[in-house]
């Protein structure tokens, strides 16, 4: 059995700990996303008309198409 004191210090918090990053592993109950998929966050009024992402791609397409081409490309 362990004796009072021992269980003291193994609860106590540190004020600062430093980890060994060279020794992490990938968490694996996180999900994994594609690279080319990316999430963007809607306004609430926004939300209530394109309620999929099927409506929000539809617009974004049909405005892209709309654009000229030089408008297109050089915007970051």
């Amino acid at each position: 059995m362990k004796s009072p004191e021992s269980t003291e210090q193994a609860q106590e918090i540190l004020s600062e700990y430093h980890f060994d990053y060279s020794k992490a592993k990938p968490n694996r109950f996180a999900t994994v996303q594609p690279k080319t998929q990316v999430t963007v966050t809607l306004e609430p009024d926004v939300a209530q008309i394109f309620t999929t992402s099927e409506a929000v791609n539809n617009v974004l397409r049909a405005i892209l198409a709309a654009l000229p081409n030089s408008q297109l490309y050089g915007r970051v």
